[in-house]
C-alpha cells in the first residue's frame, strides 16, 4: 500500500474514534500518570478527605484557590488535561498536581469553604492514600 493510501485510511479512522479515546489521545503520558495515581485533580483530593459532599460550586473554587497558590509558589500554571465532568459528562480542561504538592494544602486553608480540612489528621488521609 502507498503512503497516500494508508494516510486516507488513517484519516477515515481517526475520524471514527469515540469521543473518550481521542481526549485520552490529546492527553498522551499524562492520562498513565493519571490512572496511575501520580497526577490528581482537585476534585480527587476533596474525595480522599471526605468532602464529596460539597458543591460543584464549592469545588471550583477550591480548585481556583488551589491554581492560585500554585502559580505563587512555581511561578507557571500546573499542567492541564482533558477530563470528563462527572456531572454533566462533558469533556473540560482541568489542571492536575502532585499528590504531595503544597499547594493543594494551601487551597484548603485559604478558601473557607473548604477551611475546616485543612487539619493534620486530614493530610495524613491524603497522603496514605495517594502513596
Amino acid at each position: 500500500m502507498n503512503a497516500a493510501a494508508q494516510l486516507r485510511r488513517t484519516h477515515a479512522a481517526a475520524q471514527r474514534v469515540t469521543k473518550a479515546l481521542a481526549y485520552r489521545a490529546r492527553n498522551g503520558l499524562l492520562a498513565a500518570q493519571m490512572e496511575a495515581g501520580h497526577l490528581v485533580r482537585t476534585g480527587d483530593i476533596l474525595d480522599r478527605l471526605g468532602a464529596d459532599d460539597l458543591k460543584d460550586g464549592f469545588k471550583s473554587w477550591y480548585g481556583r484557590h488551589v491554581k492560585k497558590a500554585y502559580i505563587a509558589a512555581n511561578g507557571q500554571p500546573p499542567l492541564m488535561v482533558w477530563a470528563q465532568h462527572r456531572t454533566t459528562g462533558k469533556w473540560i480542561h482541568v489542571a492536575v498536581y502532585s499528590p504531595f504538592d503544597i499547594a493543594l494544602y494551601i487551597g484548603l486553608a485559604s478558601y473557607k469553604q473548604t477551611k475546616h480540612l485543612a487539619r493534620p489528621a486530614f493530610f495524613q488521609a491524603a497522603y496514605t492514600e495517594a502513596a
